[in-house]
């Protein structure tokens, strides 16, 4: 089970994998809300990475909340979990998630 180093960050280790890129990639977040019913909201990236992304949405999901990831570019989905909340900005919540098992070129890009 990964540690909670603070209230609105997991941290399963202590340093990032693999590299980052500012990208604005196309997403569809897809989760279950507490009260069962099927949700999503589409999205941009703002930080790609080979093991996840950072989006902001308008909805507050809860750490470790698990969610479906859709490229919208590539039309390749991943199981995700949300491992890092950040500020609420203007557009929505900033979130960082973290992909499971992911497939390496996922995202489209050279990481």
């Amino acid at each position: 089970m990964p540690k909670v180093a603070q209230q609105n960050v997991v941290r399963p280790r202590e340093k990032r994998r693999g590299v980052r890129l500012n990208s604005q990639v196309p997403v569809s977040i897809e989760w279950e809300s507490p009260a069962g019913a099927q949700r999503a909201e589409q999205a941009r990236t703002r930080v790609v990475g080979p093991y996840g992304c950072l989006v902001v949405l308008p909805d507050e999901l809860e750490l470790l909340q698990e969610v479906q990831v859709k490229n919208l570019a590539t039309d390749r989905s991943n199981r995700a979990v949300v491992v890092w909340r950040g500020n609420r900005r203007s557009e929505g919540w900033e979130l960082g998630i973290a992909l499971i098992q992911p497939e390496l070129d996922f995202w489209g890009l050279e990481l």
